[in-house]
């Protein structure tokens, strides 16, 4: 397992290095120069030459790369344009609302989703079934941004049970649990925005490794024997359906954080696919490579997880 752990990491790591490359490579050749952009109009051209000089403007690219790669290695990204304050700064202010938005949004799909898909399974062709598959397939059909509309008129304007937008309630100075409940009260929307493609896209999948499962032969002598359903489909259906499964869920990972753009954008709330929509709109590249990269750390980490869990699953895969 240790060797198994050791050369997927290893390999990870080349791969990052292989992304950093491409990175900084896009966002050079990017219309545009937002450094001199941001310098002072009334610096002279001299003074100005010179700051370019300093800061290594005119280095060939592979020595910029360098430079840029080691710095982003010690955790310095960069400033922001837009921000006026380092990159790593202010990814670590608005990654933990990114997080809490999504880690929930995935708690919920994954509660609602994997029960759903068994029973599906379990009950193939059969009115249940129907009904899940309709289910999956109407929140596959449904885009994000049409559904979080719905749900602020429904549930916002008319019914007027949830905030609108934004993460906390402007002008109440809430403390202690009751700051808890009101960051609650404005995360439930965007969450089961999120989480709709998640659950439908993960509902489809256990439905289909469960059923793939069901059918062979081991499940039909299990059954002969005289083994409970429940034990069956717990202990030996749902355990080899796992790997299809766990694939979904570590892919579901970095579309909470890239995918979280449109959502983040429509409810407002302060994460990192927001300020990434803004640094865009804004050129600012420094913020774009730094949210980058994470996004590259956070998919490599996903697919290094699920290796993990591979192993874990079955332990035939630690040979490979």
């Amino acid at each position: 397992m240790f060797n198994y752990t050791i050369k997927r990491l290893l390999q990870s790591l080349i791969v990052l290095l292989g992304v950093t490359i491409v990175i900084f490579s896009l966002i050079h050749m990017a219309p545009g120069d937002p450094l001199i952009q941001s310098m002072d109009p009334s610096v002279s051209a001299e003074v100005r030459e010179e700051m370019l000089t300093d800061m290594g403007y005119y280095d060939p690219i592979y020595v910029q790369y360098g430079k840029w790669l080691g710095r982003a290695i010690t955790g310095d990204l960069g400033f922001s344009i837009k921000f006026k304050k380092p990159v790593a700064d202010v990814i670590m202010e608005y990654l933990p609302n990114t997080i809490l938005l999504g880690v929930s949004s995935l708690i919920l799909s994954i509660a609602i989703a994997i029960p759903a898909g068994i029973v599906s399974a379990t009950k193939k062709n059969s009115i249940t079934d129907y009904i899940v598959t309709f289910f999956s397939f109407l929140g596959l059909s449904i885009p994000a941004f049409f559904f979080g509309l719905l749900l602020i008129k429904w549930f916002a304007y008319d019914l007027e049970i949830f905030p609108v937008s934004g993460m906390i309630s402007i002008g109440e100075n809430y403390v202690g649990l009751g700051r808890y409940i009101d960051i609650l009260r404005h995360l439930i929307l965007p969450a089961i925005v999120l989480a709709l493609l998640q659950t439908a896209t993960l509902m489809r999948y256990t439905r289909s490794s469960m059923i793939e499962v069901i059918d062979q032969d081991y499940i039909r002598t299990a059954r002969a024997k005289g083994v409970r359903e429940k034990v069956v489909i717990r202990k030996h259906a749902f355990r080899n359906a796992l790997i299809s499964i766990i694939t979904i869920i570590t892919m579901q990972i970095p579309f909470l954080f890239s995918g979280a753009v449109l959502t983040e954008t429509i409810f407002v709330w302060p994460g990192i696919g927001r300020i990434n929509y803004n640094a865009i709109i804004g050129r600012d590249y420094p913020l774009i490579m730094g949210i980058m990269l994470l996004l590259a750390v956070i998919i490599l980490l996903s697919n290094f997880l699920a290796d993990i869990m591979y192993a874990v699953a079955d332990p035939r895969i630690r040979r490979t």
